[in-house]
């Protein structure tokens, strides 16, 4: 049985991992990480695409 999300879960969901990638990346201070960048950009791409401003919500 497959149950489909809804777009308000796929939207908070999509944020908790924003936040959490954000985190890493303030914990990691001037560390570069080009993996968790990319990471960011892509979570960003989709939560614009699902209508979220993520200025709102950037540390």
């Amino acid at each position: 049985m497959v149950q489909s999300m809804s777009e308000k879960e796929l939207i908070t969901i999509t944020i908790d991992r924003y936040a959490e990638l954000q985190r890493i990346k303030k914990s990691n201070g001037n560390q570069d990480n080009k993996e968790l960048d990319y990471a960011i950009k892509l979570t960003v791409a989709k939560l614009s695409s699902l209508g979220v401003n993520v200025e709102d919500i950037t540390l």
